[in-house]
């Protein structure tokens, strides 16, 4: 397996919601090998399926400390989140350059199929559950930018149109 391009931000398929993957199949864990490597050459902590141009809800996960313990979902949904939240600064490869520091959950439940395809009710915190949330709002056709007020938002697309010319 190998490392995918990113798609680069104002892609369409960045706002796009994903399709629901219909069941895991050995195409299906190709594709979440590469999201894997893709994500360690980053280097990141997840990676969500649109991120590299491919419209299906799937994403991997890394929040481990020494990493190489990827989870993969298949169709994420959140079921349960803490009121607690966990200030976290964010970025995405599908805007190289910017960062802004964004709120979430600190603890969440996520439903998703495995790469059995069982499906599986798993509970996250810390940067996991950061990731995994970022993730599905990827999936959802939302990016880090999009939870930031719209002068915020603003300001961080400046700084990325200028840094990409």
């Amino acid at each position: 397996m190998s490392p995918r391009p990113f798609v680069m931000w104002p892609d369409t398929r960045l706002r796009t919601p994903a399709e629901p993957v219909a069941e895991v199949t050995d195409e299906i864990r190709a594709t979440w090998d590469d999201m894997v490597d893709t994500m360690v050459a980053m280097p990141g902590v997840g990676l969500a399926a649109p991120q590299i141009g491919v419209m299906l809800r799937l994403a991997v996960v890394d929040g481990s400390d020494a990493g190489g313990q990827a989870v993969r979902l298949a169709n994420p949904e959140l079921l349960w989140a803490s009121d607690e939240m966990r200030p976290h600064e964010e970025a995405s490869p599908n805007l190289p350059g910017v960062s802004a520091r964004i709120e979430r959950p600190a603890k969440v439940r996520v439903r998703y199929l495995d790469e059995s395809g069982a499906q599986v009710e798993r509970d996250f915190e810390g940067l996991w559950s950061t990731s995994v949330q970022h993730q599905i709002d990827h999936l959802d056709g939302h990016v880090f930018i999009d939870r930031l007020s719209r002068v915020k938002r603003e300001m961080i697309l400046k700084r990325f149109r200028k840094a990409r010319r």
